[in-house]
């Protein structure tokens, strides 16, 4: 029963009979609740006023019923300019949620979905955090993500109530957990039905208890003579994913940690200061536009018409068959068709380890091995909604299938093709109805990388469009469109990369310290290893495509090597030996790469990208970032090719292209398009 009731824009306030404050946030126009300026700034007065007439209890809970509170307000932060302004805000933040733990009454955060960031950060200051039994209920402190770290406590609250061990592992990861897992770990206290949240509240006010704390072990790791001991063995885990020069966040948590023990007025000062320092920092800065990026390619399309949920695919070699498992893991049904059913059991055989390792649940990995099926005659093909063609590269291989296939759809099903780099438009002369013909070219591996092009041609149907974003979002990937144009995006960009490392290898670079200072840029793994990882061939056959179209050299020794069936991680033998999938390599060098080798192997992408973007095959340049980015692994703190160009300064880009162009040849050329971007 209500006794009051106090409104604000984004959080309503009842107060019971029993002098309970039921606090609700529901932040106004907006689809999930954030931690913005407005909000906090009506908690700072609801506070006040549970300090001078303090309740029985604050029950906090969301008005939203997607989740509880989905972190701070990024939008807000890409203001701040200096660290001196983020600190003043952050010391606010922290304060705020000190006041909320100091009132003289308990406390509760019902959390009944996600709860990440800022809002398990405001979570861990109440007294007691309730779950609710939801599929959608999870916790985190996913702020690594962004280049940054916890900063409204979460650093210290986290360690005090769950312990070291637990709370680095959140923090470092930054992948949320379930709620059964964060009760197993303390942080959540208890999980209780959705329809059960207000009296299972009411107990637990009633009830009271001690507030969580770390266990023992985790007290005993938190003196000081052992910090030392674990800062060393989780530095020594955060550098094998990440350099301390590329991503400081990870490491100034565990600084922070070492020096302080997640206590004292001292940490969370600290960890203002250190949140401020990082949040204005370039790898920050870039990371939260990736986040926007992200979202800008999920955002592209309409909404179509009819959805795909029957998927046949035809070809069930490596890329095909993957193709065809992740679809069926995301829940749709699909045919895979090849010449002979031995051809199709590798790829059911690597989906069955593939859905393994994705769904632990034996009745619901069943289901997802149900709609799998092989179909050698073909017979899917008429109630697809959607045939991806997945054969070799071959023109005339293709256009004959797209022969037989068009007697056999449906009406308004669309045929798309994963060709890596022939032009749609050479690909669709045989067809009827050309202008529904579309490319969705995935990239292997297709369970890792988040990326598809989508490739049209000038005529091609927007519902068609529409129908390939659907799609491609729904399986989870970001698509991005494409003109058709040779290579498209990704290869073509990759290409005078990996060209470029043949290169400097005929020139006598050690291999290793080819990849190595690839991967001393930021690069996921240096060109040569990347090579060995696609295939020598299909690297080959790309270098073809693309010198016969911008008129450039194929490198002697691709061919030499594919002539000698050495053809990468997939034979054992490319230009390294692969052993269990890893390939074996001399111990790396660990001295600083020249900055010239570094020069040779990023410039050409990003020349190649502003080449990209001048001729239209993708329209916008935050759009070419992402995809670059998303699909070959650019480094994402440098916020894709024109993004590191712009903060290197364009100027210096291009006059360090002529450079080296008159060093070693035309293929360094400035493109034209660089006078618009600097524009």
């Amino acid at each position: 029963m209500t006794n009051s009731e106090t409104t604000a824009t984004n959080w309503t306030l009842e107060t019971d009979d029993n002098s309970v404050a039921w606090l609700c946030i529901d932040k106004a126009d907006s689809s999930a609740n954030v931690l913005s300026a407005s909000v906090l700034h009506e908690l700072d007065d609801l506070l006040t006023g549970f300090e001078r007439q303090p309740p029985t209890g604050v029950v906090i809970h969301s008005g939203k019923s997607n989740g509880f509170i989905m972190g701070a307000d990024i939008n807000e932060f890409t203001s701040i300019q200096t660290a001196d302004e983020g600190f003043k805000l952050i010391r606010l933040g922290q304060q705020l949620f000190d006041r909320l733990e100091a009132l003289p009454c308990p406390t509760v955060a019902i959390i009944n979905g996600f709860c990440l960031g800022g809002g398990f950060e405001l979570a861990m200051a109440c007294t007691y955090r309730i779950a609710l039994e939801t599929d959608r209920a999870v916790i985190g402190l996913p702020e690594v993500q962004l280049g940054l770290h916890p900063g409204f406590g979460g650093t210290i609250r986290s360690v005090q109530i769950a312990g070291v061990r637990n709370a680095m592992q959140l923090m470092l990861t930054g992948k949320p957990i379930r709620v059964v897992k964060a009760k197993s770990q303390g942080l959540i206290d208890r999980i209780v039905a959705a329809d059960d949240w207000r009296p299972a509240a009411e107990r637990q006010l009633k009830l009271g208890s001690s507030k969580a704390s770390a266990p023992f072990v985790d007290k005993l790791l938190n003196l000081g003579l052992l910090r030392s001991i674990i800062v060393r063995v989780l530095t020594k885990q955060v550098s094998r994913k990440a350099r301390r020069d590329h991503y400081p966040s990870p490491y100034a948590m565990i600084d922070m940690w070492r020096r302080y023990g997640a206590r004292g007025k001292a940490a969370f000062e600290a960890e203002a200061r250190s949140f401020a320092e990082i949040m204005v920092g370039s790898t920050s800065r870039n990371l939260v536009r990736v986040f926007f990026l992200q979202n800008r390619l999920k955002a592209q399309g309409n909404k179509p018409t009819e959805k795909v949920t029957h998927v046949h695919v035809v070809g069930a070699g490596v890329m095909g068959g993957d193709i065809a498992a992740w679809c069926a893991l995301r829940g749709l049904n699909v045919t895979l068709q090849d010449r002979e059913e031995k051809y199709i059991t590798p790829a059911l055989e690597r989906a069955t380890k593939l859905f393994g390792k994705r769904v632990r649940d034996p009745l619901k990995r069943a289901e997802v091995e149900k709609r799998l099926t092989a179909d050698v005659p073909g017979d899917g093909v008429a109630g697809a909604d959607l045939i991806i063609e997945a054969i070799y590269e071959n023109l005339e291989a293709k256009q004959s299938l797209y022969e037989d296939l068009q007697t056999k759809m449906k009406p308004g099903a669309i045929l798309a093709t994963n060709t890596s780099s022939i032009r749609l438009e050479d690909l669709r002369t045989v067809l009827n109805n050309p202008d529904r013909f579309i490319g969705i070219h995935f990239f292997n591996p297709v369970a890792q990388l988040p990326l598809v092009e989508i490739i049209r041609c000038a005529d091609t149907q927007q519902a068609v469009l529409d129908s390939a974003f659907e799609f491609v979002k729904g399986i989870g990937k970001f698509p991005l469109e494409c003109a058709s144009s040779p290579g498209f995006v990704v290869n073509r960009i990759l290409g005078p990369y990996m060209a470029e490392a043949m290169h400097l290898a005929e020139a006598g670079v050690p291999l290793t310290t080819i990849d190595a200072a690839a991967e001393d840029f930021g690069m996921p793994m240096g060109p040569i290893e990347l090579i060995d990882s696609v295939g020598l061939d299909v690297a080959l056959h790309v270098s073809k495509v693309l010198g016969s179209a911008f008129d450039r050299e194929v490198p002697d020794t691709l061919a030499t090597m594919v002539e000698n069936k050495h053809l990468g991680r997939k034979v054992g033998q490319g230009f390294y030996e692969w052993i269990d999938g890893k390939a074996v390599k001399p111990t790396r060098d660990s001295q600083a790469k020249p900055a010239e080798i570094i020069d040779r192997l990023i410039l050409p992408m990003i020349n190649e990208a502003v080449a990209c973007l001048h001729e239209g095959v993708v329209t916008e340049a935050d759009l070419l970032d992402a995809g670059v980015i998303f699909g070959t692994g650019f480094a994402p703190f440098r916020g894709g090719p024109l993004q590191y160009a712009r903060d290197r300064g364009i100027t210096n880009v291009t006059e360090t292209l002529t450079q080296l162009a008159s060093e070693f040849g035309a293929r360094f050329q400035p493109h034209d398009g660089w006078d618009a971007l600097d524009s």
